[in-house]
């Protein structure tokens, strides 16, 4: 069985319903509200482990409440994923610019979503591992925390999303060496079935603007047009 919270937010009562059932047999405590509002003042009350938002709601919708918690310094790190409408990409794309660590298109089976759950709450699993226990990885002026999932550059804090940090990981992993995009879906997504190479590429440009905010003229992750992304840190620029 599994373990922790989920805070289940949408309007529609039958996928609430339905949803709800199926993480609870999961062994998943729920928390459900639905619309955007009651989401955000709900989760930022008490924080779960894990919040699904879906983008389409009143009051306030998914992307706004997804801007708000990533604003928030309690729920900034908090793993989210946005249930879109099939094939709208103005939505995927939209939820990955606030900072959303997945997205799952409607209709969905629900042992898709308890797959993308499981992966993403066991990439964030570490984040309560003790500071005693960190191990960093150097490269240049960047630094990454693995335990804690913490990035620095040039002594000051990226805060990154649970995603945007394994995919920095993946590169700075073999400054250089050029990594494709199914490589890097398999490094940062695990097991995690049918992700697109479009969130791969929403995810890089997020976490290239969060690094240049820490330091304009960053152009370590470079881009090989039909291949994939490299680091490199031949010099810190």
């Amino acid at each position: 069985m599994n373990g922790g919270t989920i805070a289940l937010v949408d309007d529609d009562r039958n996928i609430l319903t339905s949803v709800s059932m199926a993480l609870k047999a999961e062994g998943y405590t729920v928390r459900s509200y639905q619309d955007g509002r009651a989401g955000y003042e709900g989760i930022t009350g008490a924080v779960p482990d894990l919040a699904i938002l879906d983008v389409k709601m009143p009051r306030m919708d998914g992307i706004e409440t997804l801007r708000k918690l990533r604003d928030n310094p309690l729920t900034a790190f908090l793993p989210v994923i946005f249930l879109t409408s099939k094939d709208d990409e103005t939505d995927q794309l939209a939820g990955f610019a606030q900072g959303a660590d997945d997205y799952i298109t409607k209709p969905f089976s629900q042992a898709l979503l308890l797959a993308r759950i499981r992966t993403l709450m066991r990439r964030t699993a570490s984040r309560a591992t003790p500071k005693e226990a960190r191990n960093q990885i150097v490269r240049g002026s960047l630094i990454l925390d693995d335990t804690r999932h913490d990035c620095f550059w040039k002594g000051a804090q990226v805060n990154l999303t649970v995603t945007e940090y394994l995919l920095l990981r993946a590169l700075a992993d073999r400054p250089g060496h050029v990594k494709t995009r199914d490589q890097l879906i398999d490094l940062a997504y695990g097991e995690t079935l049918d992700v697109e190479d479009r969130s791969v590429d929403s995810h890089i440009k997020r976490l290239r603007k969060k690094l240049r905010g820490a330091d304009p003229n960053f152009s370590h992750i470079e881009t090989l047009y039909g291949i994939g992304y490299k680091y490199t840190d031949t010099t810190d620029g």
